[in-house]
């Protein structure tokens, strides 16, 4: 192997510092392994600490009926049966002992009068089963983990970004990367790797994911030849920040709707009587996000394509007791006083269903040594997520990935990797350097956005699917053609030029997918095909790389043991 390059050795690499992959870091090193955990960003600023609404796990805290059966069902209706059965038997199960555990290493809960930790009501969860800290849950759960890590002795690299997996024969046999600030390439060697990477929200023009969320994992492990599924499910969250720019699709949390906020169209119609007569405001995530889009796309939306969210009829010392961080963010960020005016909302790019198709009980890809968990990784929510489910997610598979990782990197030696390998990767990122001319990488990112808001957003037909994946080619093609200026040092268009890679690969993911399957269901709505098809609950759309190009194939739901299926009757009066 060649000694050119700054190389590291692990037993267990894990690329992702959020939940899942500081809880497999934590597990991994419970086990005697050497752990190495990469992230793009500095550590403690992963996505999970976004996540308010809390953890759901089924601890019978308030509601004393709830038990895992009862999450476990709330979880395959959510996702309307898409979901990996065992997957959320699994999370139900488990979720609450990985609750405790938090507990136990220090992280603050509110309590409930007798001390215990108190759980809320969200949407689609029976009871009240979210496990929260305010409306900062994720933080927390980011702040306890990393302490409970940097006190075992993870080594941390921060601020380096991975462009391709290694391998020896089938095996993984580590990563190679780049140290974001000087642009100095690094080799991580490593028996088995964990994918901890997060989603893919960067892809579209409007969401409340930021930069990082560019679909690196799932793009790493699909060219190493692992299988992509149920990646038409894309979740968009109702109510974003539309305007400025600088906050576009920035969460609006779901309790302004709950204190009393309505939407209105420009016409000043609160037109979630069309849509909703009973619930309103209050109906479920998927039909406000079609509402608001559907006004939009029919001229009624806000100047800036959107809705009007006001709560500003309510006293502005209540809005401010009850919503303080969503009257800071307004203020700070818009010079929006939302005790005094609406607020400029619409849908916006949110959480990824779809992911890398892992082993329920190991995490494990069909690579060997390859693992994958939290929203990277596909299999728990089906065709929606349920809100608290992601977080409890998190803790529940990241620590599957960890023990099973670290089990198998004791059982094998460490691979060899061909220099070749690290050569041509690393040509590959020096490759938009050279180029006498090309696209700016700038100008394609937003013409790919452009293209996944318009035609592959909240509804989707054959026409715009069809027209989205000719697009596509076209910036691939420029992609493959793109011209970064200046030297490696500090270079954010030289990130961005190969960031365009991985989003390019699962946005065209998402788009095959979403125009193979001909039904709405869950996420995923076709405006030409608007019922549910009961032949399509039976299989998933899975998307593999063969001889270099995107190959969709079918796979069946695997059929639930008639224990579970019993226990999706008891209640439902249907199967």
């Amino acid at each position: 192997m060649n000694s050119n390059y700054e190389v590291h050795e692990h037993d267990v690499l894990i690329i992702g510092a959020g939940g899942a992959g500081l809880r497999a870091a934590i597990e991994a090193l419970a086990q005697g392994v050497r752990v190495g955990v990469v992230c793009k960003s500095l550590l403690g600023k992963a996505h999970t600490v976004m996540a308010e609404g809390g953890i759901a796990a089924s601890m019978a805290n308030v509601d004393t009926s709830d038990d895992w059966r009862a999450h476990f069902r709330d979880t395959m209706r959510g996702g309307k049966f898409l979901n990996n059965w065992r997957m959320a038997q699994l999370h139900a199960q488990e979720a609450p002992e990985r609750v405790r555990e938090l507990e136990q290493w220090g992280a603050l809960f509110d309590r409930t009068d007798n001390g215990d930790i108190l759980q809320r009501a969200f949407g689609g969860h029976t009871y009240k089963r979210l496990c929260h800290v305010g409306d900062r849950t994720g933080l927390e759960m980011i702040r306890t983990l990393q302490d409970r890590g940097v006190h075992l002795g993870i080594d941390v690299y921060m601020e380096c970004t991975i462009t391709r997996l290694l391998q020896d024969g089938d095996r993984i046999a580590g990563a190679f990367g780049y140290w974001r600030e000087q642009g100095r390439f690094v080799v991580f060697r490593a028996k088995s790797v964990i994918i901890c990477t997060g989603g893919i929200g960067k892809a579209w023009k409007i969401t409340s994911n930021s930069w990082e969320y560019t679909g690196d994992g799932m793009a790493l492990a699909y060219d190493a030849g692992a299988e992509l599924m149920d990646m038409e499910f894309v979740q968009f969250h109702p109510t974003g920040m539309v305007w400025p720019p600088g906050v576009q699709g920035i969460l609006v949390t779901e309790a302004v709707r709950g204190e009393g906020g309505v939407l209105r169209n420009k016409n000043g119609e609160r037109f979630m009587e069309r849509y909703d007569p009973k619930k309103l405001e209050l109906s479920t995530r998927d039909v406000v996000a079609r509402s608001i889009y559907t006004e939009v796309r029919e001229g009624r939306g806000t100047e800036h394509g959107g809705a009007f969210l006001d709560i500003s009829h309510k006293p502005a010392d209540y809005v401010k007791r009850k919503l303080p961080s969503m009257y800071h963010q307004f203020l700070e960020l818009a010079d929006v006083d939302i005790t005094k005016g609406p607020m400029e909302v619409g849908p916006t790019c949110h959480y990824m269903m779809g992911g890398i198709h892992v082993d329920a009980e190991t995490a494990q890809t069909s690579i060997p040594g390859l693992f994958a968990a939290g929203e990277a990784a596909v299999g728990l929510h089906g065709a929606n997520r349920l809100g608290g489910n992601s977080l409890s997610d998190l803790l529940v598979f990241g620590r599957r990935a960890g023990l099973a990782a670290a089990d198998y990197a004791k059982g094998n030696a460490l691979p060899q990797i061909d220099s070749s390998q690290i050569e041509e990767a690393a040509q590959q990122m020096l490759a938009p350097f050279e180029r006498p001319d090309g696209d700016s990488p700038y100008v394609i990112h937003d013409d790919l956005q452009s293209v996944m808001q318009s035609l592959v957003g909240i509804f989707r037909d054959e026409p715009d699917l069809r027209r989205a994946l000719s697009e596509l080619d076209a910036l691939k093609a420029r992609a493959a053609r793109v011209r970064v200026e200046g030297s490696r040092l500090f270079n954010p268009g030289w990130h961005l030029a190969w960031d365009l890679r991985s989003m390019l690969t699962v946005a065209e993911a998402v788009t095959r997918s979403a125009a193979a399957r001909r039904e709405s269901r869950g996420a995923h709505s076709r405006i030409d095909y608007p019922a549910l098809d009961d032949a399509w609950g039976k299989k998933h759309n899975v998307v593999v790389k063969k001889a270099g190009t995107m190959t969709l194939v079918e796979t069946p739901v695997l059929e639930m043991p008639d224990g579970l299926k019993q226990l999706l009757a008891e209640d439902s009066g249907t199967k």
